[in-house]
């Protein structure tokens, strides 16, 4: 009986090994599905991951540095010539909305700031300056949200998100009148929570208005993208009127990757992108901190075949805040971008992608995409000195119009780069 019993277990075994390989392999498929089509993506590069890829280890006396100090090293020693302003006024993003739960503080560094950024119970979002004005601590570092008040974590101070004023003072009898912590203009919009940062104090005049079919639903997240980027914040939009770059380092195809040297390799050659485009600024009053550009793309297999063709109109809005707006022949998309300078020269850029439920799968692809030709522009960006006097040809004047546009962002207090500043810059 035994022999038998383990005859039919031998006999049984393989076919069992198989079925837990099976289950194995479609486990495994349908994780990937998930991580790659259902889930929204979430890409990020730190600032030594994109365009360092050249310089690789630094040797010395049989030592090999560490990325990152091969990194600061690059950027100690680059030349960034005569820079504009380094902070612009204008909206900036310090947070993504789903960052900030109701009842909690976050403590955001940027602009020269430090802000604590706390939603209240009844969901609104507000910003206050980080530090208590009792005896400096921290706020949003071990505070808490009470009600509609900011707690301090170091004697208890409570001040109203809404106006900073002080509220209460657990051991004292009496709150000072003249108790109160900055209170700054914020609002939030498209997935974003934005500050009003301006170096001579004025409000807002304009607003970051909510995209209809994000706001209302119709179009989902699907995704995100976060870089950081060592460049001065004027260098990232300004892509944007510099049209004759799309044809040099955007046309080798995305299977080159985002170095700029692999993409540029033969294999790569069989498929490339050709770009059309055109950049203008508003004019009309009160709106003249919007610009657009109209953007042509097509996909071309050897030179001739179309694959695929896209209308892009990105609107720029403000120094920091962009919707790209992407038609194709499956439909509508969104794509937002924000920069926040977090450093003289050191942006944080996030992105954003909505679709329809229809092109839910889609999208990260879309966005996938994108990150591999923003890549390519990091690479440049991560290394370039600023010509404030640059040498141009006829076909270059919308990169002086783009300028001039940029130009009315910068105010007499705006404050500039120094030399301190750059060899002190970390990450």
């Amino acid at each position: 009986m035994a022999a038998a019993a383990a005859a039919q277990l031998a006999h049984l075994a393989p076919v069992d090994a198989l079925g837990w390989v099976q289950a194995l392999l479609a486990a495994a498929a349908l994780f990937l599905v998930y991580r790659y089509l259902i889930r929204p993506l979430d890409y990020r590069r730190d600032l030594s991951d994109v365009g360092f890829g050249h310089v690789g280890g630094v040797a010395g006396a049989g030592v090999r540095h560490r990325r990152a100090d091969v990194v600061r090293d690059v950027r100690r020693r680059r030349r960034v010539g005569a820079l504009p302003p380094v902070y612009p006024n204008g909206w900036f993003a310090l947070l993504e909305s789903d960052a900030l739960p109701a009842g909690e503080v976050r403590h955001v560094a940027a602009l020269g700031e430090n802000w604590a950024v706390l939603r209240t119970a009844d969901g609104q979002a507000h910003v206050l300056d980080a530090y208590c004005p009792h005896l400096g601590a921290n706020m949003a570092v071990g505070g808490a949200v009470r009600g509609d008040c900011l707690e301090c974590p170091f004697h208890g101070w409570r001040f109203n998100a809404h106006d900073g004023r002080c509220a209460a003072v657990p051991y004292a009898d009496k709150v000072p009148e003249f108790a109160r912590v900055k209170r700054w203009e914020s609002c939030e919009a498209n997935g974003f929570v934005f500050v009003w940062y301006h170096a001579e104090g004025e409000p807002p005049s304009w607003q970051v208005e909510a995209v209809p079919q994000v706001a209302r639903g119709e179009w989902l997240f699907r995704g995100r993208s976060e870089f950081l980027i060592n460049s001065h914040i004027q260098e990232i939009p300004e892509n944007g009127g510099d049209v004759a770059h799309l044809n040099a380092i955007h046309a080798p195809s995305l299977l080159g990757g985002g170095d700029l040297v692999r993409a540029q390799k033969l294999p790569f050659r069989f498929l490339r992108h050709v770009w059309a485009a055109a950049w203008a600024a508003q004019t009309e009053p009160g709106r003249t901190h919007l610009a657009t550009m109209h953007l042509q793309h097509e996909t071309r297999l050897l030179g001739k075949v179309r694959v695929l063709a896209m209308d892009v109109r990105a609107e720029q809005i403000g120094p920091a805040y962009v919707e790209m707006y992407l038609r194709s022949a499956l439909g509508d998309l969104l794509i937002v971008q924000a920069v926040t300078p977090l450093e003289p020269l050191l942006q944080r850029v996030v992105h954003h992608v909505y679709a329809p439920p229809r092109l839910a799968l889609f999208a990260p692809l879309l966005l996938l995409s994108e990150a591999i030709m923003f890549e390519r522009d990091i690479m440049v960006w991560n290394h370039k000195k600023y010509e404030d006097k640059p040498l141009l040809v006829r076909e270059d004047k919308t990169i002086q119009r783009h300028r001039r546009w940029y130009s009315q962002f910068y105010s007499e207090n705006s404050p500039r780069h120094s030399f301190v500043s750059q060899n002190s810059l970390d990450w």
